[in-house]
């Protein structure tokens, strides 16, 4: 068994030495083939990839989308796209045939612009710092320094490669041409000492930074950006000159000072020249850009923490830049079915769209909770789906918003929601386990363990959104405001007797009749509304007719938008355990609640401003629609006198009056 892992190490080593003996002998094959011919080669190889290729088409596809879907068609993205493919394909073949030509043979397929730029930093006795890009045959900078050398002493930042036969072959080559190379791993101390004496350094600055990045605008899109050019720039004094490698016709390539970096701040910072060298990166690309690499994801959303609140450097624009050009990063939220698990999400919601200044969100749910969840600001646009629509159907209509949907969060558990939302084919796909969907989400969030303060549904959504990076500790999450103040001394009161889940979540109506009864016969300044769902208008109709105080019976005749206008008038709320409680409570309308078969704890009102009145029996919470035992015992020990009294009490009245 010792002998194991020395075994392993044997076998790997040995598929190390396969894997550098065959690129050797690639190398033999492209060193016998005239440099032009290889250049033809690629092409043909680059229009073969783009059509076998899917997933790194699709890739570049979605790229182009993003830096020029607002400026070109779909046609000319395509169009873009292969010409692309083509161009990395040549330039990644004639960059293995470029090391085994000489310096001078190959400088005279190089034409080298604005390079008085250096020597102007060189006499002025300043170091340089370059930032680099993947585009055309970036091999070059490190063929020709001839080119661009005038004093300095050149050096570049890199990734090593896994296989050390591969990695120790490249630093020969480039060593030996008179760069000094750092390994990226052992920090920038070095390359910083490096280039205050006079040193010259390449770093490249367009790839996807992580959370180690600045998110700044790239094409109009958020992008996590390294910010270790402007770093060196500002403890060096040295002069930051963009380069760019340009395709120049066949075998030809134009090697680009850009000259010094033009900054946006008075006073330069890391943060806003890190910006701007985003900006500046966006020009270069714009005179070529079928020659920069677009199959790598350089708009990467992070997996699982989208959102900004827990990166080191977070978002920074340049001082200039209009922030109404954003794209926007769109994020589907599938709401819950119910009306009152929706409002319960609400403060989810506010915690995601304060979690980055691009994010727009679009809600999919029930037709019956649009006016709900428009309603909310932080929501833009709503898709609903109709009860008893097919999976097929339900991702067309998401489709069908035209919108590029770059993820999406489940506030459901059922496999049917999460199949609607693959086959709508969002990329990235976030919610609890669930039943049997685990395979169909990209990132699967487990719930709490026992340790979790609450578990509230309410909880339960914000920690959704805890786990894709929002702040959910920062104020005004769970405050939806204050009930109205009533100017002519009129109290008026919402009443909610039935409960669409079942008659185990109703408390008797003749009780509810002899509350509003007894508070108007002290109480004169009472006016009651009463509340309900279209089913239940026989239910109001019943309440209505055993009230002996001024009330409207509105059961069964709002809509879920002229509800929540009625509502926002009521001093407070009188319900049973039901979606118009949440709704209150969401609009910051004090309730007072009577549980009977659910359990407060997971399903309550939230916030000081609510009381919930509830007498439990041996088996509460039972969750059940109707009592097993037929006399609703946990709904009939709650008394009319002390419901009163709390409605008093929450209303601020002295009961003594």
């Amino acid at each position: 068994m010792g002998d194991a892992p020395e075994s392993t190490r044997f076998q790997k080593r040995a598929g190390q030495w396969l894997v550098y003996a065959l690129f050797r002998c690639v190398e033999g094959v492209i060193k016998c083939i005239p440099l032009i011919a290889v250049w033809w080669l690629g092409r043909m190889l680059g229009t073969l990839a783009y059509f076998v290729a899917g997933k790194y088409r699709k890739l570049a596809l979605h790229n182009l989308r993003i830096a020029f879907g607002r400026e070109k068609s779909e046609a000319e993205r395509r169009r873009m796209a292969r010409a692309h493919f083509k161009s990395l394909f040549a330039n990644l073949l004639c960059g293995l045939k470029l090391p085994l030509m000489d310096e001078a043979e190959v400088a005279k397929r190089v034409t080298a612009e604005n390079m008085h730029h250096l020597k102007e930093a060189f006499d002025a006795g300043r170091p340089l710092l370059h930032p680099i890009m993947h585009a055309s045959c970036w091999e070059i900078m490190t063929q020709v320094p001839s080119l661009y050398v005038f004093g300095h002493k050149p050096a570049s930042i890199y990734q090593p490669l896994r296989n050390p036969y591969l990695n120790a072959l490249v630093l020969r080559r480039r060593e030996k041409l008179g760069y000094k190379l750092f390994d990226r791993q052992e920090g920038f101390n070095a390359p910083i000492s490096y280039v205050r004496d006079m040193g010259m350094l390449g770093i490249l600055v367009d790839q996807h930074a992580g959370y180690h990045g600045q998110w700044s605008p790239f094409f109009d899109r958020l992008a996590s950006t390294t910010n270790i050019v402007a770093l060196c720039a500002l403890r060096t004094n040295a002069v930051i000159l963009p380069m760019m490698v340009y395709d120049d016709g066949p075998a030809r390539w134009r090697y680009v000072c850009d000259g010094p970096l033009r900054t946006s701040e008075a006073k330069p910072s890391i943060s806003g020249m890190t910006a701007d060298i985003n900006q500046t990166v966006e020009r270069l690309i714009r005179k070529q850009p079928e020659s920069w690499f677009w199959v790598h994801e350089r708009w990467k959303t992070p997996n699982p923490n989208f959102l900004f609140p827990g990166y080191k450097r977070g978002v920074v624009f340049p001082s200039d830049y209009d922030q109404s050009r954003l794209q926007p990063f769109e994020l589907l939220i599938r709401s819950p079915n119910w009306l009152g698990d929706a409002c319960m999400a609400f403060p989810m919601v506010r915690a995601i769209k304060s979690g980055r200044p691009d994010i727009k969100i679009t809600v999919l749910g029930p037709d019956k909770l649009e006016e709900l969840w428009l309603s909310m600001p932080e929501v833009s646009r709503y898709i609903g789906k109709p009860a008893k629509e097919g999976l097929f159907a339900v991702a067309k209509r998401i489709k069908a918003a035209g919108v590029h949907f770059d993820a999406a969060l489940l506030c459901t558990n059922s496999t049917r929601s999460t199949l609607e939302i693959w086959l709508a084919g969002i990329p990235h796909r976030i919610g609890y386990k669930g039943s049997f969907r685990s395979k169909l989400l990209t990132h699967l969030v487990r719930e709490p363990k026992a340790g979790f303060p609450n578990k509230h549904h309410a909880h339960l959504y914000m920690f959704l959104a805890r786990r894709i990076g929002a702040d959910v500790d920062q104020p005004g999450l769970w405050d939806a405001g204050s009930p109205p103040v009533s100017t002519d001394g009129t109290i008026r009161v919402g009443v909610c007797a039935g409960a669409e889940y079942g008659p185990a979540k109703r408390w008797p109506l003749e009780r509810f009749a002899e509350v509003v009864n007894q508070i108007s016969a002290q109480h004169a300044q009472f006016r009651w509304q009463l509340f309900g769902a279209p089913g239940e208008k026989d239910m109001g109709e019943k309440l209505s007719a055993m009230l002996k105080a001024p009330h409207e019976n509105l059961v069964g005749r709002t809509r879920l938008s002229e509800l929540i206008a009625k509502l926002r008038q009521c001093q407070l709320l009188l319900t049973n355990d039901t979606g118009t409680m949440h709704l209150a409570a969401a609009l910051g309308i004090p309730t007072v609640s009577i549980f009977g078969s659910t359990c407060p704890i997971e399903t309550g009102p939230l916030g000081e401003r609510h009381t919930v009145i509830q007498h439990k029996v041996p088996c509460s919470p039972c969750f059940e629609r109707e009592c097993p035992f037929g006399h609703y015992e946990c709904m009939t020990r709650v008394a009319a006198g002390e419901v009163a009294a709390a409605v008093l009490k929450t209303a601020g009245v002295n009961q003594a009056a």
